[in-house]
Order: structure tokens, then C-alpha cells, then sequence
């Protein structure tokens, strides 16, 4: 069958083919103006200098997302840019060049301790309720009778010594896991990441590798009882994650 002319020569099929290049381009300009909505302008590595933001066709309009339960709007992108000053130096002057820690390593925000300015309120459920809780405060949720129970075991460091008592676990309601385990230092008691944590029963220990046991009464806890927040949890786990490499002089050294 022929086929149907429009205008001239200009029939349906170089219609639909033109149409379907103008979308196509229509979409990489659309996507390329969705993917700048955050970490833009791109600033040089070494001398801080912020790139030009661009354009309409390289820079998304605003858009605002209304946040569940009562938790007001966020809009992107976001107003600011985040904190460029680290407690820490270059190793040498060059774009990718890796910072080290001037002050405490795992309080610096450097390498594996680095955390973002995550939101300052609990993570919910879909009901509203706080998502990671004290496991007492959850009847539905216990420890099963073929596991053995963390609470009462001692914590052993990385270095082999006894940093302090589990008291409690804190549970993820939504997803019936253990995030943190309560430990009593003796000076506070902190939440110690449960993924970073190894339950041995038979010899009553919990074994956290991560860090010393004189570091566990350092590590940041929650403000309020009972409670953690989405930028706490970002503190909490970046402190137990940076001891992996900056606990002791020894693993911050090369294998060869």
C-alpha cells in the first residue's frame, strides 16, 4: 500500500520519524536537567573555584516534595553548598589527591568516618511510629529462643580488651532486625552497630572489631532517650566505620 502523503512528498512515516527525534531530544535535554538538581555547580577540587551553574537547558526548575506526617516541604535543589573546610590535609596538591585526619580520625569526617548532614528526626514506619526503637518498646518483636540474646554479653574491641556490657537492642520495627546494640562503657552508654557486631553465645561475648575498647566511650550518641535520628545514625555508624581503618597505626599501614 502506498504510502499516505501529507504535504507533498512529506508522508506519515518521516512524521512519526521526526517526531520521534524531537522527543528523543526533547528527553535528553529533560534529563540532563533533572540529574543537576543536587552537587551542582561542580567546584575544582584544589582551589575551590565554583563552576558556572549554567543555563535553563542545563539547570532543572525548582521542585518541592511535601514530606509525610507533618514534616513541612523540601525543595531542590537545595540552598547552600556543604562544608568544603575538613579537619584534615591534602596528601599532595592535586584533583583527586585524598585528605588525611589532623585531629581525631574518627571524628574528622575523612575517609571511611566521612558522614552526611542527613536529616535531625527519626526515621518513621508507615504508621507514623519511630522506626528503630529499644527493643522493649516493641512487645511484638523478640529475640528468638534458638539465638542467644546479646544483652548481658561483654564487648570486646578490636584490640582484645573488654570495652563495656550490652543492655538492650535496638530494633527496626518495619523490618524486625537489630540495628544497634546498647553497650554500657562505664562512662555512657552507646549504640554500637549491630552489622559490625559478631554474637559469639557459646563464650557469652560480643566481639566489635571495628574499634578499641577505649574508643567505644567516644563514640557520638543519641540527644534524646530512646530515640535516633536519620543524622545520628549517619554519625554513629561513620565513627564505628572509620575505626576499620584508623583504630590503631597498624591498619592505617600498607600489607607489602
Amino acid at each position: 500500500m502506498d504510502d499516505v502523503k501529507l504535504i507533498g512528498t512529506f508522508d506519515v512515516t518521516e512524521m512519526v520519524f521526526l517526531a520521534f527525534v524531537l522527543f528523543f531530544i526533547a528527553l535528553v535535554f529533560y534529563l540532563r536537567r533533572e540529574d543537576r538538581r543536587e552537587g551542582y555547580p561542580l567546584e575544582d577540587e584544589v582551589t575551590g573555584r565554583v563552576d558556572k551553574p549554567g543555563g535553563v537547558l542545563t539547570t532543572g526548575s525548582p521542585k518541592t516534595f511535601k514530606m509525610p506526617f507533618g514534616r513541612g516541604t523540601v525543595t531542590t535543589p537545595t540552598k547552600g553548598r556543604e562544608k568544603v573546610d575538613v579537619a584534615g590535609e591534602r596528601t599532595f596538591r592535586s584533583p583527586g589527591a585524598p585528605y588525611y585526619p589532623t585531629g581525631n580520625p574518627l571524628e574528622d569526617g575523612i575517609g571511611p568516618a566521612a558522614w552526611a548532614d542527613r536529616a535531625d528526626h527519626p526515621d518513621l514506619d508507615a504508621e507514623g511510629h519511630n522506626r528503630i526503637v529499644p527493643i522493649d518498646t516493641v512487645p511484638s518483636i523478640t529475640v528468638h529462643r534458638n539465638d542467644a540474646d546479646p544483652r548481658g554479653m561483654a564487648v570486646v574491641g578490636a584490640d582484645g580488651e573488654t570495652a563495656g556490657t550490652v543492655t538492650d537492642i535496638w530494633v527496626d520495627r518495619a523490618e524486625h532486625v537489630i540495628r544497634y546494640l546498647e553497650v554500657d562503657t562505664g562512662a555512657k552508654k552507646v549504640l554500637a552497630p549491630m552489622g559490625m557486631s559478631k554474637v559469639q553465645g557459646k563464650k557469652n561475648t560480643v566481639v566489635i572489631d571495628a574499634i578499641n575498647a577505649d574508643q567505644f566511650a567516644a563514640a557520638p550518641v543519641p540527644k534524646k532517650a530512646g530515640e535516633i535520628t536519620f543524622y545520628e545514625e549517619e554519625r554513629i555508624v561513620a565513627y564505628f566505620g572509620g575505626g576499620y581503618l584508623y583504630a590503631n597505626r597498624a591498619r592505617q599501614e600498607p600489607l607489602i
